[in-house]
């Protein structure tokens, strides 16, 4: 997708793997802190910005087995919902 907005082979290689390691690294942190009110937030506005970047740049991929909107749609209503019973329970942490 990197290679459709302008990037060479090698910069679209670099960012893809820069892009891993930093969702796994996300991840991690996600799986340990769910209780931050920022770390949900950061999810729910990079989910949806990674389905805007599809729709704009390929939508092609919308449409797709495993596409950004059953999963990314999915994960943010995880979000919101952890979110609304954090908030519930006043177990949310704040930074």
């Amino acid at each position: 997708m990197t290679a459709s907005i302008g990037f060479s082979d090698q910069t679209s290689y670099w960012l893809t793997k820069f892009a891993g390691v930093g969702e796994v690294i996300f991840g991690v942190l996600f799986f340990i802190l769910y209780r931050n009110l920022w770390l949900n937030l950061a999810n729910i506005a990079g989910l949806t910005g990674l389905l805007g970047f599809v729709a704009f740049y390929q939508p092609q991929l919308l449409i797709e087995a495993f596409n950004p909107v059953t999963t990314n749609i999915a994960l943010i209503g995880f979000s919101l919902i952890l979110l609304h019973e954090l908030k519930q329970g006043n177990q949310l942490a704040k930074p």
